[in-house]
């Protein structure tokens, strides 16, 4: 049996990706979700994750954690987790460990908090820039590879990778190209990610260092979610 230890729909970032991937390509497992805070218990995420922090995935005695290796892990018997196409793959490959080190700025402006609206303050060039590479990546995946996902006809493990992006396009509006717009719209227009969307929404549970990232980050215009329960303090993912 497979399990996904995850954290709150409405930040983790983290979680969602091996969540979508293996929804998507209908891996079976079963939700673990563990919220921040005082829900965890004294131990945190230390009780199953190794480095404290999720997604972790637990098979047959194994004990994965960090969402590339469980990745990695789950394309041992899913082939389908990456692209068939030789040239596809490298390029999925690439823009995937690019996600996974990169984009700092836009990390740390926009916190994934999905079920809100906020008009951005003006930001530096670092953030610009990094918004600008995004938008080339999913202009230049559909076009090589024929779409409409970022590697092809099918999803994959890069897809997964950006869907938390596409999460934070519709909380933030960054100026985006019209073909980038359209992948992003692809993206959450997925079963998967219309699932996870209405769990975020649905949760009570609040945060308050990702809801003081996304008051930073500028002026809130809608909060959609259901009314608020108290909260703790957070740990991270990867």
């Amino acid at each position: 049996m497979r399990e996904l230890f995850i954290t709150n729909k409405n930040y983790s970032s983290w979680s969602l990706r091996p969540w979508l991937l293996m929804t998507e390509l209908g891996i079976d497992f079963q939700e673990r979700l563990v919220p921040f805070g005082a829900h965890q218990g004294p131990e945190g995420f230390a009780r199953f994750s190794p480095t404290g922090r999720v997604p972790v995935l637990r098979e047959d005695g194994l004990t994965i954690w960090d969402s590339l290796a469980i990745v990695d892990h789950l394309a041992e018997a899913r082939p389908d987790v990456w692209p068939a196409d030789r040239a596809a793959r490298a390029w999925a490959r690439s823009a995937t460990a690019e996600m996974h080190a990169g984009f700092a700025r836009v990390r740390d402006v926009c916190s994934m908090n999905c079920g809100i609206r906020v008009a951005l303050h003006p930001q530096d060039a670092a953030f610009d820039a990094e918004w600008a590479r995004i938008d080339a990546l999913w202009c230049e995946g559909p076009r090589r590879f024929g779409g409409p996902f970022l590697a092809g006809d099918r999803f994959s493990a890069v897809d997964a990778f950006y869907a938390p992006v596409a999460f934070r396009v519709q909380t933030y509006s960054p100026p985006l190209s019209a073909a980038a717009m359209a992948y992003a719209r692809t993206l959450l227009a997925l079963p998967g990610m219309q699932a996870w969307y209405a769990a975020a929404l649905a949760e009570t549970v609040r945060d308050e260092p990702h809801e003081a990232e996304a008051r930073a980050a500028g002026r809130w215009l809608h909060d959609l979610r259901a009314q608020p329960a108290a909260s703790n303090s957070a740990m991270g993912g990867r």
